[in-house]
């Protein structure tokens, strides 16, 4: 792939939590044509007007961060609406692309593409080895559906239509609704709030033993600015920090952070997900690409970040 500063990029998704850091990332690193709509403007549901925005503006990149996302709840609830809107993003904005001249664009998705017992830690090939986890399935089946049309595009035609496959991600913008949120911003919110209230205990869906791997936004935007400017051969790469803990771990860690000691009562009646889910880096690191925060400073930048959207 190659882009100048100069080079038109179209970033769908720019408002969410992931959107937004690749394009203050974008900024960062003085890429000066970067496109954005706002979701009254353009209905990425609606295939003729996805296509013909594409069509007009005939961007160099598509970057596609937009997607409906959420925790273990939502994803249980709402499987009709995580299937059907993010396969419809990820073919309009997909098939758009070709349609118009796009020869590069980058689909975000995530680790639950993997089987849900997948040898750890989880590798490209695993793909489509496996028995999705049932808990986020509807968006996982989504995401290696677009995954595969991208990889088959690029084949046929002769593009580079590549996938970046994070881990749970985490920091500013991040959603705390805890109906729908991934259970790191859950976490951090229901710690805050026994603070505050001067409560005891706080609750923790399942038995709190599920290995997770965390992943600060900002690495993972520094990524996609990483493999923007290399020649991908596969259909997608892996990209995440290598190490995972329980859900245990992040929630002492958090009570360390904001000083607080409170009980914790497991809700045993709510699903776990997937027992353990680390990426397989290897890949990425060939490339020379590796992650660079630690969870302490992310911590502070997402903590106030969180302390903001309440005021």
């Amino acid at each position: 792939m190659k882009l100048s500063k100069g080079s038109k990029i179209y970033l769908a998704g720019h408002r969410g939590m992931v959107g937004s850091a690749i394009y203050k990332k974008l900024l960062q690193n003085n890429y000066t044509n970067i496109i954005v709509t706002k979701k009254k403007k353009l209905d990425l549901i609606k295939q003729r007007e996805t296509f013909n925005f594409l069509k007009k503006i005939k961007p160099d990149l598509v970057i596609i961060a937009a997607a409906r996302v959420g925790g273990i709840y939502a994803n249980q609830k709402y499987k009709d609406r995580f299937i059907y809107e993010n396969l419809q993003i990820q073919n309009n904005l997909i098939h758009g692309s070709f349609k118009a001249g796009v020869k590069n664009l980058f689909l975000l998705g995530s680790s639950c593409i993997y089987p849900r017992l997948s040898k750890q830690p989880m590798k490209e090939n695993q793909l489509l080895t496996g028995l999705l986890e049932e808990t986020n399935d509807a968006y996982a089946i989504a995401k290696i559906a677009g995954l595969k049309m991208c990889e088959y595009y690029s084949k046929i035609h002769k593009i580079s239509y590549k996938g970046l496959m994070p881990p749970n991600l985490y920091g500013p913008n991040d959603n705390y609704n805890l109906k729908s949120s991934h259970f790191y911003p859950a976490l951090l919110k229901k710690i805050y709030n026994a603070k505050v209230r001067n409560k005891k205990y706080f609750e923790v869906w399942g038995s709190g033993k599920a290995r997770r791997e965390l992943m600060y936004v900002d690495d993972f935007a520094d990524a996609l600015i990483f493999f923007m400017n290399k020649r991908i051969k596969e259909p997608f790469i892996n990209i995440g920090i290598g190490k995972d803990y329980p859900i245990i771990w992040y929630a002492k860690f958090l009570m360390r952070k904001m000083n607080v000691n409170l009980k914790i009562k497991y809700d045993k009646s709510k699903p776990d997900g997937m027992p353990k889910k680390l990426l397989d880096i290897s890949l990425a690191k060939k490339y020379g690409w590796k992650p660079k925060y630690d969870f302490d400073d992310a911590f502070e930048n997402t903590y106030n970040n969180f302390l903001k959207s309440k005021k």
